[in-house]
């Protein structure tokens, strides 16, 4: 489905995010699985977003290159352990429910 959003979970987002969006149809990639471990938080952004992907951090220094006027995909930000991963998994499938791709471009949700 082209209207889906697709989602990149940084190395702070347990992989069990990433298995449950997975098991619910949703397109998830990580930082791990791409490579991307030891690469600087504007390059994982810069991914994401030639990828079309949303990122998804607990790393509040992807708020400050959103604030900074870096372009991305759009970023789901959320403090790290304010939520399990069943609510951070709601989360993304109600964004996923209600908002198409195009319209997180460069647009920052807090969980």
């Amino acid at each position: 489905m082209a209207n889906r959003l697709q989602f990149h979970l940084d190395e702070h987002i347990p992989v069990a995010v990433a298995e449950g969006l997975r098991r619910r149809g949703v397109n998830v990639t990580t930082t791990v699985e791409e490579g991307l471990l030891s690469s600087t938080d504007r390059d994982q952004l810069e991914y994401a977003r030639a990828e079309g992907r949303i990122l998804v951090t607990h790393d509040a220094d992807f708020l400050r290159l959103h604030r900074q006027g870096e372009p991305h995909a759009g970023i789901v930000y959320g403090h790290s352990g304010d939520h399990s991963v069943g609510e951070v998994i709601r989360f993304l499938l109600l964004l996923d429910e209600m908002l198409l791709p195009e319209e997180m471009v460069g647009r920052v949700e807090f969980l």
